[in-house]
């Protein structure tokens, strides 16, 4: 890259730059530290299910803190949403714009975007932007997000189309009670809507601030040499990429029982210094809730394309002006509204393992096995101690994918960034007791380097009633691995693993009593290379860790550790 970039033909700076750049990264992730420290749910506050953004006087995207790919891919088409709704001069210092519409938003009615215009001597110079998923917005169930049995997006939830929420800095108590009179838990809700405010006030604040140092003048200049910059990257990244097409397929489980498989399909078609990645040969949209509105669509495809191109790359306006995301409209990556779509997030990590198939035929050393498919399940109902509405929130993550260099990691959230969710909070704020959370021995795929193991964590029901809203996959198709390296095992939940030990399907809905344990077993991932060309000292370790077992490591390694 070159040291300057060239803008209204005068140099800029790289030194001052740099320090610009980092000075935005600062801003972005305060707003992020500050929302997570005040946030009331265990969804934004453990799991960091959240994002934050900046965004300049043109609504351009100029930097984002490191959080969601599925929030902050979407964030640059919520905000112009919002604005064509609330034009720039419409709005005042203390005003806030709050939106969760799954079409204009990031795909499902819990994600709520709060954007705020920042103000410097009474003009608009820029805008703060934060994302939190709410743990509940109404809907069927608990949680928001139950698949079956629900056919159009009227029934998931309250839908927030932009409406001016915040005004004179503070939320407005007449919208604020309607939309927490229409939900199960509004107290952990209104905790998070503040915490929402105030990260995004600390935010607007600390931007203007900057801008005082900085001078308008100078930080517009820049905004537009980090665009420039970002976009001549991926364009130069793209150049040294062979030009075709590049296609996979994948599947989900299904859409319920007795219901086909979801087909996944992509075409990366790579054409000089652009790229295309194309959904159109994939599923039509399903009556069920798990549809990918385009925008989410959109937004892992941006991440998936900039971790093959260049990971370490800014993703702001700039890097995504080279990636196009097609699917055709009403089909499973682009269906047509009302379709219905609480669950999407179970696609995230399946849109990113179909776009690794795809590089890895051209950027090998790049690829890996597939993910470990990851567990959201929702669990809720009227808790027997306060008589009260009580939601479970859960973030199960297993293991990624053996790459060309190193086996994949354990336990850690692929391609969204946030965290398995600690088990004494769970305890301490839920009527449920949690018996297991470990590593499940033999269920990483084998290979030179193997996949990460799959996880378990079973959980009792306290309560005499609870809704469980199940949203896993990879039931039925394994991770695969990739040169040589052997798929993961399948997932698989069980209800009372002690009882009967009943199997559920990977979207089921289920009434559990008092007792009840439903045990969520993830899959493991995919390995990379031949196993057999696995060092034997990984082996032994890995049976001294308790992920192979002695039996596999023979049979499967040739490795004898007996």
């Amino acid at each position: 890259m070159p040291d300057t970039v060239m803008n209204n033909r005068e140099p800029f700076d790289p030194i001052a730059l740099s320090v610009i750049w980092n000075g935005l990264l600062s801003i972005a992730e305060e707003v992020g530290s500050t929302l997570r420290c005040t946030a009331y749910s265990e969804a934004v506050r453990e799991a960091q299910d959240f994002s934050t953004g900046i965004f300049d006087r043109q609504a351009r995207l100029i930097a984002q803190g490191n959080f969601s790919p599925g929030h902050l891919g979407s964030m640059p088409y919520v905000v112009q949403s919002a604005l064509d709704y609330h034009p720039p001069e419409s709005l005042k210092p203390g005003d806030g714009i709050l939106v969760n519409d799954s079409l204009l938003g990031s795909g499902h009615f819990p994600d709520c975007f709060l954007i705020t215009p920042a103000f410097l001597d009474g003009e608009i110079i820029g805008y703060i932007v934060n994302i939190a998923h709410q743990v509940d917005v109404g809907g069927a169930a608990p949680g928001s997000q139950k698949v079956l049995g629900v056919t159009e997006s009227f029934q998931e939830g309250l839908r927030i189309l932009p409406v001016k929420i915040v005004r004179d800095g503070d939320f407005d108590p007449d919208m604020l009670r309607l939309i927490l009179g229409n939900i199960r838990v509004p107290d952990k809700v209104r905790g998070d809507f503040r915490a929402q405010l105030s990260a995004n006030t600390t935010g607007a604040e600390r931007y203007a601030e900057f801008f005082k140092t900085y001078g308008a003048a100078q930080l517009e200049r820049a905004f537009d040499a980090i665009l420039d910059r970002s976009e001549d990257r991926i364009r130069e990244v793209l150049r040294g990429v062979p030009n075709g097409t590049y296609s996979f397929e994948d599947h989900m489980d299904d859409f319920g029982a007795d219901t086909p498989p979801i087909k996944i399909a992509v075409d990366v078609i790579v054409e000089e210094d652009q790229i295309t990645v194309d959904y159109s040969r994939s599923s039509e949209q399903v009556p069920a809730a798990i549809n990918s509105y385009i925008n989410y669509t959109r937004a892992y495809t941006l991440f998936a394309v900039k971790v093959f191109l260049d990971p370490m790359l800014p993703q702001n306006a700039g890097g995504i002006r080279p990636i196009i995301t097609s699917a055709k409209e009403g089909s499973f990556f682009n269906p047509a509204f009302p379709a219905p779509s609480g669950g999407r997030a179970a696609l995230q990590i399946r849109m990113f393992d179909a776009i690794n198939g795809a590089f890895a035929k051209v950027l090998p050393e790049k690829a890996m096995g597939a993910f470990s498919h990851w567990c959201n399940p929702n669990l809720g109902g009227l808790d027997d101690a306060t008589g009260q509405p009580f939601v479970v929130y859960d973030l199960i993550f297993a293991g990624y994918g053996g790459r060309a260099h190193c086996d994949g990691v354990e336990a850690l959230s692929p391609v969204m960034n946030c965290a398995n969710i600690p088990v004494e909070v769970q305890e301490t704020q839920n009527p449920i007791r949690i018996h297991r959370f470990e590593m499940i021995e033999d269920s990483a795929g084998a290979g030179q380097y193997r996949g990460g193991c799959g996880v378990r964590k079973d959980v009792e029901m306290l309560n005499s009633s609870t809704t469980l809203s199940l949203l896993s996959d990879r039931h039925k198709y394994q991770p695969y691995g990739v040169f040589g390296g052997e798929p993961g095992q399948l997932a698989e939940t069980i209800l009372n693993p002690d009882g009967n030990a009943e199997p559920l399907g990977s979207k089921e809905m289920r009434e559990l009593k008092q007792g009840d344990v439903v045990s969520y077993r993830l899959a493991g991932a995919g390995g990379y290379g031949d196993p057999k060309d696995r060092d034997p000292q990984a082996v032994r370790d890995d049976v001294a860790d308790g992920y192979v077992s002695a039996k596999a490591a023979a049979e499967t390694y040739g490795v004898d550790v007996e």
